[in-house]
C-alpha cells in the first residue's frame, strides 16, 4: 500500500505545485476570484490521482478486491501526500515568488469591501476582521493549517467518491462481487 499511495500522492501532489507555480507569476492579471476557480480546478484534476490511486491499489495490490473503508483509508492516504506537498510549495512560493501576495490580497479585500455598497459600519467591520485574520495568517503554524485547509473539501470529496465508485468484495463463493 506504500508504494500505490506514494506513488499517486507524489503525482497529485506535483500537479497541485507546478500548477500553482505556473500561475502564480499571473495572480494579477488572472485575479482574486478567478485565481480560486483556477486553483479549485487545478485541486479537482490532482484529485483524479486519488481515483487511479485506489484503483490501482485494488487491482494491482490487493487481488481485485478492496472494501469501502480501504479504498477511503488508501484515497485520504493519497491525499494527505499531495496536501502536504502543496503547503510546502505554498510556504516556498508566497516567500520566494510572491512575497507581497499577502498583502495584494488585504488590499483586494479592503476594496472590495469598500466596493460593496454596505454601510460605513458593516465595512469597517469586515475591513477590522481581515486585518485580524490577516495577523493571524502572519503566524506560520496558522499559515500552513490554513493552506492545508484549502485542498481538504475536494480531497474528501475525491476519497468518499473514490471508495464508493471502487469498492469490490469477494463474494462466499469466492468469486469477485
Amino acid at each position: 500500500m506504500r508504494k500505490t499511495v506514494l506513488t499517486f500522492g507524489l503525482l497529485s501532489g506535483t500537479v497541485l505545485s507546478l500548477l500553482m507555480l505556473a500561475t502564480i507569476p499571473f495572480h494579477d492579471r488572472i485575479g482574486f476570484e478567478r485565481g480560486m476557480i483556477v486553483g479549485y480546478t487545478t485541486m479537482i484534476i490532482a484529485a483524479l490521482f486519488v481515483y487511479f490511486g485506489v484503483r490501482s491499489y485494488r487491482d494491482n495490490v490487493n487481488g481485485g478486491t478492496v472494501s469501502f473503508v480501504r479504498a477511503l483509508g488508501v484515497g485520504l492516504l493519497i491525499s494527505l501526500v499531495a496536501t502536504v506537498m502543496y503547503v510546502a510549495t505554498w510556504e516556498l512560493a508566497k516567500d520566494k515568488i510572491a512575497p507581497n501576495y499577502i498583502e495584494e490580497y488585504e488590499a483586494h479585500m479592503v476594496e472590495k469591501a469598500k466596493s460593496s455598497g454596505k454601510s460605513q459600519a458593516e465595512i469597517d467591520k469586515e475591513i477590522a476582521d481581515m486585518q485580524k485574520w490577516m495577523e493571524m495568517y502572519r503566524n506560520p503554524v496558522v499559515a500552513i493549517a490554513f493552506t492545508f485547509l484549502e485542498p481538504l473539501p475536494v480531497a474528501l470529496l475525491a476519497s468518499l467518491v473514490s471508495a464508493a465508485a471502487l469498492r469490490r468484495r469477494r463474494r462466499e463463493d469466492g468469486a469477485i462481487a
